[in-house]
């Protein structure tokens, strides 16, 4: 990709990016390096183009690293825990609600957490949703029931 052009889409999409990235991930540090390798991972796209999907693109793109980070990171995390000793049995600390989000979205497979987000933590509609994902808007129903279910939440109202 041009550079020029990369330079362009980092000043006016960085922030954005950013701003989603902390908003998934909760960690300033993680947050810049989501920014640093989305932006790497697009200078090897020779056929990306700016269109008008440009905004949708850096935010799909940005929600599923950060979804992706979190599930590699609770992966590396059972995986050292498995290498060392078994933990000792202690009450943990009450847990603020961020980290039961992050504990119910690794739970959920890559598709349906991306959704969960859009519906749950950015409060958007079926509509907003299914316009974002070039899908239906009764499929984004569909995937949202889905969610409750493998979460085991019951329907409000």
């Amino acid at each position: 990709m041009d550079r020029a052009v990369l330079d362009q889409l980092y000043r006016s999409h960085g922030p954005a990016v950013l701003r989603r990235a902390r908003q998934i991930l909760q960690d300033e540090a993680e947050a810049r390096d989501a920014l640093q390798e989305i932006f790497l991972s697009l200078a090897d796209h020779t056929s990306f183009t700016l269109r008008d999907g440009t905004t949708a693109w850096f935010y799909v793109r940005t929600t599923n690293y950060c979804l992706n980070r979190l599930r590699d990171d609770r992966n590396r995390a059972r995986l050292r825990s498995e290498r060392l000793t078994p933990p000792a049995t202690s009450t943990l600390p009450d847990v603020e609600a961020t980290v039961i989000a992050r504990g119910l979205l690794e739970r959920l497979p890559a598709p349906l957490a991306e959704v969960a987000v859009y519906y749950h933590c950015d409060e958007m509609t079926h509509e907003e949703i299914a316009a974002l994902l070039g899908c239906s808007r009764r499929h984004v129903g569909n995937l949202v029931e889905r969610i409750r279910a493998a979460l085991g939440i019951a329907e409000c109202g």
